[in-house]
This record gives C-alpha cells, sequence and structure tokens, in this order.
C-alpha cells in the first residue's frame, strides 16, 4: 500500500432502526427470490422478542447488510441474515451472526436455530464453523423460478 493511501475502516455493527428498514429491503431483494418489503423487516424489528442489528459502512451512512432473530425463552430463530453481494466474502456476514448470537446468549439463550438452503454452500460453511448442526430437513422447501424447488436445512446451535 501506498504510504499516503487509508485503508478503508472496517463497517460497523449496530442495533437496527426503522430508518434502515428501506435499504435493509433493497439488501433482501436482491438476495432472496421472495425479499421482504421495507414494511416486513421494520414491523418484525419492532417486536419485542427479536433482536435486530444491522451492518453499516465506517461513516455509518450506508447499510451492508443486516440480521433479526426471534427469541423465546431459552430457544432462538435466526429469521434472517443477509449482506450486500458486493460486500459478501469479507467477515460481514460472520461479524452479524456472531453479533447476533452473542445478543441472545445475552439474553439466556442456549439454542439457536436457522434455516438455509441446501445449495448454499457459503452459508453452510459458516454456519458450520460457528458450531451449527443439521438437525432436520424440508423438501423442496424455497421456491426458485425456472427451477425446481430447493430444500431447506434446519441447523442448530447450541450456546
Amino acid at each position: 500500500m501506498w504510504p499516503f493511501a487509508k485503508a478503508a475502516a472496517d463497517p460497523v455493527i449496530r442495533l437496527f432502526t426503522p430508518a434502515r428498514a428501506g435499504a435493509c429491503a433493497a439488501i433482501h431483494a436482491a438476495s432472496f427470490h421472495r425479499g421482504w418489503s421495507a414494511q416486513e423487516i421494520a414491523s418484525l424489528a419492532a417486536e419485542p422478542s427479536v433482536l435486530a442489528h444491522v451492518a453499516l459502512d465506517s461513516q455509518e451512512k450506508t447499510a451492508l447488510g443486516f440480521s433479526l432473530a426471534r427469541h423465546a425463552g431459552a430457544e432462538a430463530e435466526i429469521l434472517t441474515i443477509v449482506v450486500d453481494r458486493a460486500r459478501q466474502g469479507r467477515g460481514l456476514g460472520r461479524a452479524l451472526l456472531q453479533t447476533q448470537l452473542d445478543g441472545l446468549e445475552a439474553l439466556g439463550v442456549s439454542e439457536t436455530f436457522l434455516e438455509v438452503e441446501a445449495e448454499n454452500a457459503a452459508a453452510l460453511t459458516l454456519y458450520r464453523k460457528l458450531g451449527f448442526e443439521q438437525v432436520g430437513e424440508r423438501k423442496a422447501y424455497y421456491a426458485k423460478p425456472g427451477a425446481p424447488a430447493a430444500a431447506a436445512l434446519i441447523l442448530r446451535r447450541k450456546a
């Protein structure tokens, strides 16, 4: 790196605010066949049982990804975790998920579940590195335009 060049600052993870719902909806829509609307995301995030985080650029102006988890007693489910496609593969998904897991454990959660498309190798690698194990499968669960529906794997992580 040139001596006068500055390295890009790391993204930051903050609690979700409704002002970020539109940007989060755009990221979700670009990543999933049926993206969630800004209203759906904001409504979910507002529920008392939902823990929501957003990843932002270092100036905290641009949303780069977000995650939502619902907890009940000692159990939780990651509802969604998504990173802008241009930022994938740089550890941001891991940072978001670890932030969620830490927050859930602080709330007394001892088991966390999630569903992932069986063909999503990158996500499966991440989840397994963070201690998730497959406990079930839903065949033909995710609709795919012009292709057969994909299976969903159900994963669990014990704290």
